[in-house]
């Protein structure tokens, strides 16, 4: 922490100010991302129901779709064959409410429109549906409820920023009979930056997969585990142990580098670095 952030307001609003900004920043990029996987898995669903795909090919036919899938995508793992059904499950649940969602809509709140067409309520359920996680969906679809109640806790989930735990707790009660209406509110807006919602779309790991970069995700969270339990272990070796701070900046000479950890041990007066090396591929890590 800087001197200029203890004692400079202006500077300090302005510090707080920038990091909402790249909050803001990020949960847009990863809705982004949600929304452009979901968009393919509805279209993915939609493939399955146009073409008959079941009854054209067979019972096999999701396993056969999975693994030919897989073979092209072989660092993807959203093409399983329990994922492929609900991506078929998703396209024909919501598309009812597409059908019926016309019929309750007596006007628009879009000053520009005096109507609100089919057109334009399609568009919005499927782009709303693909707003909330995948695993959302996922414990929507496996209530089995119709179109109008799944889409309910759809809005729910967006406008109260709901995990998915609690989405899971709400979907248990009567909530739906107490406040279910017909779609009034045609906006879509970004989940609350502090929400947990916000906070689950940006870690999802059906996102990071869906752009393939899980290995390096993975190994995030692997050198998040292992500084843990390092800085821990360092900690009771002994007194004298001084933490310094995790991707710790050091400039040697004309070289700026950045340790995993940096300790002080100030009995014997010296730096202790650690660097982490995860091995994704073998499953292993070390420590130097």
């Amino acid at each position: 922490m800087s001197k200029l952030l203890k004692i400079d307001k202006e500077y300090t609003e302005w510090i707080s100010e920038l990091s909402l900004r790249f909050r803001k920043s990020q949960i847009k990029a990863a809705v982004k991302v949600n929304s452009e996987m979901l968009h393919f898995y509805w279209s993915l669903g939609g493939d399955i129901v146009t073409k008959k795909a079941e009854s054209k090919w067979g019972n096999g036919f999701y396993k056969g779709l999975s693994q030919d899938l897989q073979a092209i995508f072989p660092d993807v793992k959203g093409f399983s064959v329990r994922n492929l059904q609900y991506m078929k499950q998703m396209y024909t649940v919501f598309s009812r409410e597409i059908a019926i969602a016309p019929h309750l809509v007596a006007q628009t709140v879009d000053s520009l429109k005096d109507e609100i067409t089919p057109q334009d309520v399609a568009q919005f359920v499927k782009d709303t549906v693909c707003c909330i996680p995948w695993g959302h969906i996922r414990f929507i679809l496996d209530k089995k409820y119709d179109s109008q109640k799944s889409f309910f806790f759809v809005q729910q989930t967006i406008e109260k920023g709901w995990s998915r735990a609690l989405l899971l707790n709400f979907l248990d009660t009567d909530l739906y009979e107490r406040q279910g209406k017909p779609i009034t509110n045609f906006r879509n807006t970004l989940p609350a930056v502090e929400s947990d919602l916000a906070q689950e779309i940006t870690r999802d790991p059906y996102n990071f997969d869906f752009v393939g970069i899980t290995s390096k995700y993975n190994e995030k969270e692997l050198k998040d585990a292992l500084i843990k339990n390092i800085e821990k272990f360092l900690m009771e070796l002994g007194t004298g142990f001084a933490y310094m701070g995790r991707e710790y900046r050091l400039v040697i000479g004309e070289t700026e580098q950045f340790f995993d950890m940096l300790f002080y041990n100030v009995d014997v007066h010296s730096y202790v670095v650690i660097e982490l090396l995860c091995c994704a591929q073998h499953n292993n890590s070390y420590v130097a």
